[in-house]
């Protein structure tokens, strides 16, 4: 069987985001899984395109209002993300605008998509009960590519959290000393050290100390955590928790900067997918009595297996979130990886014969299809190599279908994102 026939006997095909056909797609793929999936990831083969982030929203909507889907998490900051969830839920009155510009990082603020989604999801929650309404989350590390945060925003809000709930005595510092070990930030998010580790902080005594302290933190919230629910609430402790994974990863993340080896970025790469694992782990956890969850990031971090980067001569690989994922979650976690035919806009033509892409081209449409009968009928084909303008695209590789249980095909994206 063909891969044209094997679309049509198990797959759905659709002309353009925003189709009613997408959401029938998606509805006939859930149907075929079993068990239901807690937690639903969707993939996108490059940053930067707004078809995807387009489909993103159209599928949300529908696994909200027919799947009982009640929280999303995108790739971005995790600490302000919380900003987002505050807004969406009602809590945090400020303007759309500046929602916008503080809840998101990598720029992701600046996309219109992300901000129809998060408009929505406010209205939406304007006309239910708490209980009920949509949640936000960012789930990535506050890292960006040459450089990581300051420890002080994670560590400062775990140690005042504890230290206004349980005794000074049971602190293992002051305030004080966490402000004067981390000293001036600046020397945290030096872009300089991402090509010379000399210039790195993170294995100065200063910052041991810190790591040791963190540790000794986290081991305090964890014991005294039922305590800190009878006293509050779980959404404070679950905040508590997030800061204080954030801190240790931070502090993790500026010791490996240090590190001068072939595998110091692979390991840097390594960690932020940890922790994205780690958040994402600790969403499904908290949404387990109201529904599954949606995760939209890059297919590098969600597919089921390593991922593969070739980078300035360098070889590099390391185990991403969705790898993670499918050790803890085993068959709650089902991810939809996408992939592109042509798009002009960044630079990527029609796809090149005998590819994976050139398979699904000749679909004649875009079309969303179970990854496994792909695989058992491609036949031999190569992973796509030819160039594209965007620094984030990654062609999906054939010999990595397995790693997925969709795909998701977009035969043509013009300059307008359609």
């Amino acid at each position: 069987m063909t891969v044209q026939a094997t679309v049509r006997d198990v797959g759905a095909v659709f002309s353009a985001p925003g189709d009613p056909s997408v959401t029938a797609a998606l509805g006939a793929f859930l149907r075929r899984l079993d068990p239901v999936p807690r937690l639903l990831g969707f993939g996108e083969p490059m940053h930067g395109e707004e078809s995807f982030l387009l489909l993103r929203n159209q599928m949300f909507r529908f696994l909200v209002e027919h799947e009982g889907y009640r929280s999303i998490a995108i790739e971005s900051s995790c600490l302000k993300g919380l900003l987002v969830d505050s807004f969406v839920r009602g809590a945090d009155r400020r303007p759309l605008d500046d929602v916008m510009e503080r809840g998101f990082s990598h720029g992701f603020g600046e996309s219109w998509a992300n901000r129809d989604l998060i408009g929505w999801m406010a209205e939406y929650n304007r006309r239910r009960e708490p209980d009920e309404q949509l949640r936000f989350s960012g789930f990535d590390a506050p890292i960006e590519m040459t450089s990581a945060d300051s420890p002080r925003q994670a560590l400062t809000f775990l140690d005042t959290y504890l230290r206004t709930h349980l005794d000074e005595q049971d602190l293992p510092c002051t305030p004080d000393r966490i402000s004067a070990l981390i000293g001036d930030d600046d020397r945290w998010s030096n872009p300089a050290v991402a090509m010379d580790p000399t210039q790195a902080v993170g294995t100065t005594p200063e910052a041991v100390e810190l790591r040791l302290i963190a540790d000794d933190l986290m081991t305090l919230l964890a014991s005294q955590t039922p305590r800190l629910v009878a006293d509050g609430t779980r959404d404070e402790v679950w905040e508590a928790e997030l800061h204080g994974r954030v801190a240790t990863c931070l502090l993790s993340y500026h010791a490996g900067m240090a590190e001068n080896s072939p595998r110091r970025i692979a390991r840097l790469l390594g960690i932020r997918d940890t922790l994205m694992a780690d958040n994402l782990s600790a969403v499904v956890q908290r949404e387990a009595d109201r529904g599954p969850t949606f995760v939209f990031a890059h297919n590098g971090h969600l597919s089921k297996g390593e991922t593969h980067w070739d980078l300035a001569g360098l070889h590099l690989h390391w185990w991403c979130a969705g790898a993670h994922l499918d050790v803890r979650l085993g068959d709650a976690y089902t991810v939809i990886g996408s992939a592109v035919g042509e798009a002009p806009g960044h630079g990527i033509g029609q796809p090149p014969p005998g590819t994976l892409e050139d398979r699904l081209f000749a679909v004649g449409e875009s079309c969303l299809v179970p990854a496994a009968p792909v695989a058992r009928r491609i036949g031999d084909v190569e992973k796509r190599a030819d160039p594209s303008g965007n620094s984030t695209y990654f062609p999906l590789d054939p010999a990595g279908l397995g790693e997925l249980d969709g795909i998701l095909f977009v035969r043509h994206i013009d300059d307008a994102g359609t």
